[in-house]
């Protein structure tokens, strides 16, 4: 049981120095919940952390205020030029406290005409699951995938230039 503490010890601090070097936080400011309910959670406003080795393990992650609890539908919101393949290599891990949600976004709804996005780009929002939120309280979330691209990075790097671009998550409340 002791090696296994202090492997796990071992590992997340390499984990921490070989993808904190890329750090942009814009997360300082607390998002709160809309008067609908609804949480939206924009990637310019998270706290990027950036992973060269194995982009995989980019992260976001954002701090917001829950004032009406209950469940939420969770919504991927992206950017595309391709509305019947987002290319997503792998599965987005959403993280809510002690709770994980994983899924290959899919584009369930197309909106065409959105000021969100710019021709040649269209949004495709995917649902990715569900949350349960028992209290109202201050919560983070993380989303974990390649697709998490600080905003430096897309706007200097050609080759960030893809056909898709991660853009939000929103938390929509559930009705019965």
């Amino acid at each position: 049981m002791k090696f296994y503490k202090i492997f796990s010890l071992i590992a997340i601090a390499g984990f921490g120095v070989s993808c904190a070097n890329n750090t942009e936080n814009k997360s300082s400011e607390m998002i709160v919940q809309q008067a609908d309910g609804t949480i939206s959670l924009k990637l310019e406003k998270a706290a990027v952390y950036n992973c060269e080795e194995n982009p995989a393990n980019n992260t976001a992650e954002w701090n917001f205020v829950v004032s009406r609890p209950g469940r939420f539908g969770v919504w991927l919101s992206t950017a595309t030029t391709d509305t019947m393949n987002l290319r997503y290599p792998s599965a987005v891990k959403i993280n809510l406290q002690d709770e994980r949600i994983e899924a290959r976004p899919v584009g369930d709804k197309i909106i065409l005409n959105t000021s969100d996005v710019k021709y040649p780009y269209f949004r495709a929002d995917s649902y990715i699951g569900t949350f349960y939120i028992e209290q109202p309280g201050e919560y983070s979330l993380q989303v974990i995938n390649e697709k998490v691209v600080p905003g430096r990075l897309k706007e200097d790097t050609s080759s960030y230039a893809e056909s898709t671009r991660m853009m939000s998550v929103v938390l929509l409340p559930m009705t019965r």
